[in-house]
């Protein structure tokens, strides 16, 4: 596992062989990253990588200097693997959170200017993840969600999806807040994260 660009460009990671996680490919991470560049600078931004697996999009958010990190993870070894690689990068924009997402979701009070969620794609609860999200109000207005998921789904009637990208066998919806939409909940991207670090 690399990361592909920005200021940890080509630092390597080893996925130990008995992980079951499916990390994004290269190809689809780096097309999905080039499209994110159109809507948002990353930079300075706050990033949650929900389902976060191998911890590589929350590594290629902490590369393009995110101000903040969380990643949410429920598998032990998995979370232990990514606080692993962070530290590695010795930096201290990240928050690693060894947690239920739906669970997580429901507690937080943070507000994030971007976030990436790869559930199982056999995961029975997927269709409903979007919309948990703008529900909890998780994203800050003007702020990206991208939704990895299999093919088998079509988000095209969401109120909040803009638009969708394949690369191979890798399916991405993009969904943000309608121009009109203003709540009081995103009026600020401040607050309690509810997001503390698991050990």
């Amino acid at each position: 596992m690399r990361i592909i660009t920005g200021i940890y460009k080509g630092r390597r990671f080893d996925i130990p062989r008995s992980f079951k996680a499916r990390p994004t490919t290269d190809f689809a991470k780096e097309n999905i990253f080039n499209v994110l560049n159109g809507y948002i600078d990353l930079k300075g931004k706050k990033a949650l990588d929900l389902f976060a697996g191998t911890g590589s999009i929350s590594l290629e958010f902490l590369s393009r200097e995110c101000d903040l990190v969380v990643s949410v993870e429920s598998d032990r070894d998995h979370y232990a693997f990514i606080r692993q690689c962070v530290a590695k990068l010795s930096t201290d924009k990240s928050v690693t959170v060894r947690a239920d997402v739906f669970r997580f979701m429901k507690s937080c009070h943070q507000q994030f200017d971007i976030i990436f969620a790869d559930p199982p794609y056999a995961l029975e609860k997927l269709p409903e993840i979007p919309s948990l999200i703008f529900e909890h109000h998780l994203l800050a207005d003007g702020g990206i969600l991208v939704f990895e998921h299999g093919k088998g789904h079509d988000f095209a009637d969401d109120p909040h999806f803009i638009e969708k990208r394949v690369y191979g066998s890798v399916n991405f919806s993009l969904f943000g807040h309608p121009a009109e939409e203003t709540t009081d909940a995103s009026a600020n991207g401040s607050g309690d994260t509810g997001a503390t670090e698991s050990e």
